[in-house]
């Protein structure tokens, strides 16, 4: 199969040119200008922008939470991801039960995903507990599996100790991995939920009330500084909200550590008073961290303007408002945690980052394409456009008007948390490894053409 995209203008996260594409067996083979070549498919991208495919390396596609599971599998995630112009995940694999090996869930999600998957994907590793059996058995998952980042979580049933996140930082450092963490501070956040729900203060907006910005800057700062003392180990944090904890990230970026930053659109576009809705609405938001003041927003774009913020992924975790989430309704600590956005990440980042100038085109390509396919170890077999690389590409129309709403999209949940945005440019084709699987926001591709990849060590 070959096929060429002409006339666009294709756009990397260095460079914006004129040119054509000339794809074969699924990978780029040529770009030039007015390529003439013999072919089965010519696909014309006049009056479009040509980018690689997003790479979402934040993702909760069949999340058992306990109470309740993700609306997405790895087949409706994956079929939405790719409408919205995603051509590649790492989801982040749940927990298993206590005292699994770590090759447990690995083996249980390629059961979720193989033959199912319509974009091509691979996992991040999670870690329950901190022995020295796990410790070992990392090097098996890095080396053999391919899956050389870990989650640690320090809230939640699962939480790390210092001592374990410590061990963690130092065992990845030196298997060539990275350790990621959602960093809230456990203690602080029971304290304030208990002290709410004794005070019969339950109502939505006391979610973020219960977790303030002080609590998530305070983990940011102390893994900050548990990296430094396993010898500048690199960092990842996972879904920063807000300014305090980018300051100490700057700090620490500032004196040389290795310390890179996530954050998602919901954090850019949304702000606390979502969860000051009527008829229990604000349930629709309970996420963690939470949506933060909307004085945060401006710093967070600038921090993805100067580079101190390097990955914009979407936490993807869907639960229906009309079921899931109404476990909340009398008590916000009984409500699932997480909020749908895995369709909505390219559009957005468009309209409201490149077309409204918040952060240029190159920009936009670099954290939701090309930094996540080099953070986690695809690059460049994602997140580029050169020869040799995977014929992941997206198309995106900037004259084409749309707006936002459930309708219109093919999450398997009942909302989107950005009902009736207005957005200027949309993605209007999506090509995997040169086969063309959404043409006009209609899936045209097929269940399990999805590949795991095994994803390389880098150097950080």
């Amino acid at each position: 199969m070959s096929s060429i995209i002409k006339n666009g203008l294709i756009v990397t996260a260095s460079d914006t040119y004129k040119g054509d594409i000339y794809i074969e067996d699924g990978i780029i083979k040529e770009i030039g200008i007015d390529l003439q070549r013999q072919c089965d498919e010519v696909i014309d991208a006049k009056g479009k922008y040509v980018i690689p495919g997003g790479v979402d390396v934040h993702t909760h596609l069949n999340l058992d939470v306990g109470i309740a599971v993700a609306n997405d599998d790895f087949y409706t995630g994956t079929v939405a991801a790719a409408c919205g112009g995603t051509t590649c995940i790492v989801d982040h694999m749940g927990f298993g039960p206590k005292g699994c090996n770590l090759h447990h869930q690995v083996n249980v999600y390629h059961g979720y995903a193989d033959d199912k998957a319509v974009i091509d994907y691979s996992f991040h590793g999670v870690v329950q507990h901190v022995d020295d059996r796990i410790l070992k058995e990392m090097s098996e998952i890095v080396n053999d599996e391919g899956i050389p980042s870990f989650k640690i979580y320090l809230t939640y049933d699962y939480k790390v100790s210092d001592e374990e996140a410590l061990k963690i930082l130092m065992r990845l450092k030196e298997l060539g991995g990275i350790t990621t963490v959602h960093p809230e501070n456990n203690d602080s956040i029971n304290y304030f939920r208990r002290l709410f729900v004794e005070q019969g203060k339950t109502s939505p907006i006391y979610h973020p009330m219960s977790r303030p910005v002080e609590c998530e800057a305070e983990a940011i700062s102390r893994m900050i500084n548990l990296a430094s003392l396993a010898g500048n180990a690199p960092l990842y944090i996972v879904h920063l909200s807000n300014e305090l904890g980018l300051k100490y990230i700057k700090i620490a970026q500032d004196s040389g550590q290795k310390v890179y930053v996530e954050t998602c659109p919901q954090y850019l576009f949304l702000d606390e008073e979502k969860y000051k809705e009527p008829n229990n609405e604000g349930l629709k938001y309970i996420m963690s961290p939470p949506l933060r003041k909307k004085d945060n927003q401006a710093a967070l774009w600038k921090g993805i303007k100067d580079g101190n913020i390097h990955v914009v992924a979407t936490d993807h975790c869907p639960f229906a408002f009309n079921k899931d989430k109404q476990m909340g309704k009398d008590d916000f600590t009984k409500c699932p945690n997480g909020v749908p956005g895995i369709e909505e990440r390219i559009p957005l980042m468009f309209s409201e980052g490149v077309m409204k100038s918040k952060i240029s085109i190159n920009r936009f390509v670099d954290v939701c394409c090309t930094s996540p396919a080099k953070m986690f170890g695809l690059y460049p077999k994602k997140g580029a456009i050169q020869v040799g690389s995977d014929a992941d590409i997206v198309l995106i129309d900037p004259n084409k008007d749309v707006i936002l709403t459930r309708d219109i999209l093919h999450e398997n949940v009942d909302y989107t948390a950005y009902e009736g945005m207005k957005l200027k440019g949309y993605p209007v084709l999506t090509m995997v490894r040169g086969k063309v699987i959404v043409k006009n926001n209609h899936f045209i591709g097929e269940k399990g053409y999805g590949k795991f990849i095994k994803r390389q060590k880098r150097n950080y």
